[in-house]
């Protein structure tokens, strides 16, 4: 097949063999199978992402470091340097993200290279050796779906403890496996510690899975994972092997009227990308 022109740079300079085929096209990326040094890798065609709005660029991006104060300067003006900086920005913190949780043990891809907007990583195989397919894919029995609820649960956990939170955790960016589920799709990644909307996106990713897997195995609509882990990890109590048992109890305070907006606009927005993703 031709090669695009971003990936065929990588084949000119030998660090890609052979363009198999394409993978996936989406808004963000294109992902193809390639040939590296006899292996089977995938190769994630970053697209400009230009879908995404201004707030949401600005929750995921908060505290994220920049190489020199032009870069900062130009990124909160605007400018067309400043996109192109900021866009640099957000699909290196996928890979900072990929070395950074692949070290801590977490079930993600395992990345190889990363250059002129291409991210060359490992290939998740299913048991036929094929494309792992997404979680949103496939149907599941009760005790599935619980046993792959702890596994991403377990993982969740890993990667907080790594000072990572997800964002967008989904079944639209979980790959089952040969060996269970892989998290892909990290450049909204955010730090734990550095991001004030941190809790609220680790929630979400909590409840998502909730949501997902009740619809296989009901009891699991009833846990509360998210405020639990949470509540761990920021009185410095949580570790990768910590029991959790998805029991919370909620103390009562102040109401944060801003975050109950916000989190009505995400819930929004969320149904909207869930629709074009069915679509």
């Amino acid at each position: 097949m031709k090669s695009p022109k971003r990936l065929q740079a990588l084949v000119d300079e030998g660090l890609v063999d052979t363009v198999l085929r394409q993978l996936k096209s989406g808004k963000e990326a294109d992902v193809y199978v390639v040939m590296c040094g006899g292996e089977v890798r995938a190769a994630k065609i970053y697209k400009e992402a230009t879908n995404r709005s201004f707030r949401q660029a600005v929750d995921y991006t908060e505290n994220r470091k920049v190489k020199n104060s032009r870069q900062a300067r130009a990124m909160a003006k605007g400018t067309r340097y400043g996109r192109e900086q900021r866009e640099a920005a957000w699909q290196s913190a996928e890979v900072d993200a990929l070395y950074r949780l692949a070290a801590a043990g977490v079930r993600v891809p395992r990345p190889y290279n990363f250059l002129e907007g291409v991210l060359i990583m490992e290939l998740v195989s299913d048991a036929d050796g094929q494309a792992a397919p997404r979680l949103s894919e496939l149907p599941f029995t009760a005790d599935e779906a619980r046993a792959h609820h702890a596994t991403l649960i377990g993982e969740v956990v890993r990667m907080l403890c790594a000072g990572v939170v997800h964002g967008d955790l989904s079944e639209f960016n979980i790959l089952l496996a040969a060996d269970g589920p892989v998290v892909i799709d990290l450049p909204q990644a955010v730090d734990a510690a550095g991001n004030n909307h941190a809790l609220r996106m680790l929630l979400r990713d909590v409840d998502n899975l909730r949501s997902f897997f009740g619809r296989f195995a009901p009891e699991l609509l009833a846990t509360h994972y998210g405020p639990e882990i949470w509540s761990l990890y920021a009185g410095g109590l949580l570790e990768p092997t910590t029991p959790l048992t998805g029991r919370y109890e909620h103390q009562p305070g102040a109401v944060d009227l801003e975050g109950v907006l916000r989190e009505i606009e995400d819930a929004r927005l969320e149904e909207e990308a869930f629709r074009l993703r069915m679509a």
